[in-house]
């Protein structure tokens, strides 16, 4: 199930239809299988139940650590991140991003490696690093393409891109 509409221009979040994420939460909510913990982790952070989706994305941590596969652990990482994020604690975030895009390009996970990097570009992006943003954007871009992206996953980075670019654009414009 895809609940994401597409992505505000402004902030770059997710925009969701809210009453299908309840929906898909309630159906998922005591599924304990490693794929639907993740799932239950973005919903709960997109319908920002923060304190749940923190505790949610520890325990998917924990589980792949366990159970899991690297690739798993290394998604399961991206998401806590994302949890961060949202709760505000930027820097942490930028910390476990990075870590994981090093991994995962490492080990030539270019899909991997491109989502972290997306994700990485969104934290700077709300920390209003617009270049570090930039530079995240562009490395993900450029590793979707490796990995054989969509269009629309291209198009995805490309606009993230022009957004970082925009808003460094009017930061510059303002401290002249």
């Amino acid at each position: 199930m895809n609940v994401i509409q597409g992505y505000d221009p402004e902030t770059l979040r997710e925009i969701v239809d809210e009453r299908e994420c309840r929906m898909r939460l309630e159906e998922i909510e005591h599924q304990r299988s490693l794929p639907l913990l993740m799932e239950r982790v973005f919903l709960l952070k997109v319908l920002d139940r923060l304190d749940e989706a923190l505790e949610a994305a520890e325990e998917a941590v924990r589980q792949a650590r366990m159970a899991g596969t690297r690739k798993d652990l290394l998604r399961a990482r991206v998401l806590h991140a994302t949890v961060l994020q949202n709760r505000g604690a930027h820097e942490a975030a930028a910390k476990e991003l990075l870590h994981v895009a090093d991994e995962a390009e490492g080990q030539r996970w270019a899909g991997i490696a491109a989502f972290a990097h997306q994700h990485r570009g969104r934290n700077a992006y709300e920390a209003q690093e617009f270049t570090e943003a930039r530079e995240s954007f562009k490395r993900s871009l450029f590793l979707r393409r490796e990995a054989g992206a969509d269009d629309a996953e291209l198009e995805k980075a490309l606009r993230a891109i022009e957004a970082a670019e925009r808003r460094s654009t009017e930061n510059v414009d303002v401290l002249i």
